[in-house]
């Protein structure tokens, strides 16, 4: 499979479990492309033009030829200097011929543009109740607090040792996180668990969340009990990085009882306890897995690949 290829199939699975529907996609696209459009001759240089096909900003070819053969990939969670260091030496001492680095978190200019990403998190509010209003004010907050925080960041550390070694990079954040948050709302859907302790062993007999509780980081009811009621259940799992916290308050206001996310700080989780929200903590890992196991299923249909699993990741395909 082509890189190129590989890329825009992991854009097109993202768009199609994005919970915004594809209606929404085109719609931002094409105010993209009237944005673009719309630039200065000393502006258009600057632009990121893989903006015009892909909505997500956090997803990016970091370094390598896009019409490179990859038939074997490194994939890990987190894919820095250490784990690029490592695929060095499998390729030259184990003899491995790995094609392609893949991370799931974001580097270098993607990293760069994470905050842009959570712009979806309004969405999914409004979807679910919340004032469109109120989600997108809140929202803006938080987003502008994580776009400072990115820029004294390295961004280019990790992509910058894949480039002088020689080894092709790219990252996959939000069409994977897509992928397991509209998996794990069908999945809630279909099941309609009626009490935390029925939700609960829903995630343990998942894969990847069995594996990470036999590694002893398990799903974790971390506010109210296994008796409680699930009531609306919220899957809170894409859209960058975690959200604002005042907006705990407006869920439990639209209807929503469970939340059910990768990880909640402890600033979000005193906000949810105040709101009497139930609150489940999948594992954050455990869902990154997850997502990119669904993502590359979809890749896979095509053309299957080989895989060498780090930094947390291991891959398993659902059976048909």
């Amino acid at each position: 499979m082509k890189l190129e290829k590989l890329y825009k199939r992991a854009i097109q699975v993202g768009i199609a479990n994005d919970l915004r529907g594809k209606a929404e996609i085109s719609k931002i696209l094409k105010e993209e492309k009237e944005k673009f459009d719309s630039l200065k001759k000393d502006e258009i240089e600057y632009y990121d033009k893989d903006r015009l096909f892909n909505p997500f900003a956090d997803t990016r070819i970091l370094y390598g030829d896009p019409k490179k053969d990859v038939k074997k990939v490194i994939i890990g969670i987190d894919m820095e200097v250490g784990e690029i260091l490592l695929t060095q030496v499998l390729n030259s001492q184990k003899k491995e011929k790995i094609d392609l680095i893949i991370s799931h978190h974001p580097e270098g200019y993607a990293l760069a543009q994470l905050h842009d990403v959570m712009k979806l998190q309004a969405d999914l509010m409004a979807a679910y109740g919340v004032n469109i209003s109120v989600a997108e004010q809140l929202m803006e907050k938080r987003i502008s607090e994580i776009q400072r925080r990115l820029l004294p960041v390295n961004h280019d550390r990790a992509v910058d040792a894949a480039r002088v070694l020689g080894i092709p990079m790219m990252c996959v954040h939000t069409p994977s996180d897509n992928c397991v948050t509209s998996y794990l709302k069908k999945t809630f859907d279909k099941k309609k668990p009626y009490k935390l302790k029925d939700l609960m062993q829903i995630l343990r007999n998942i894969p990847e969340y069995k594996r990470s509780a036999m590694q002893q980081v398990p799903p974790k009811i971390v506010n109210g009990t296994e008796n409680n009621k699930c009531g609306k259940i919220y899957v809170d799992m894409t859209g960058g990085t975690e959200g604002t916290k005042e907006i705990l308050e407006k869920y439990a206001n639209s209807g929503i009882s469970t939340l059910v996310g990768m990880h909640f700080s402890e600033e979000h989780l005193d906000n949810a306890k105040k709101a009497n929200l139930n609150v489940v903590i999948a594992g954050h890992i455990s869902s990154d897995v997850l997502g990119l196991n669904l993502l590359f299923d979809e890749i896979e249909k095509e053309e299957k690949l080989e895989f060498v699993g780090i930094s947390g990741f291991e891959r398993i395909r659902r059976k048909k």
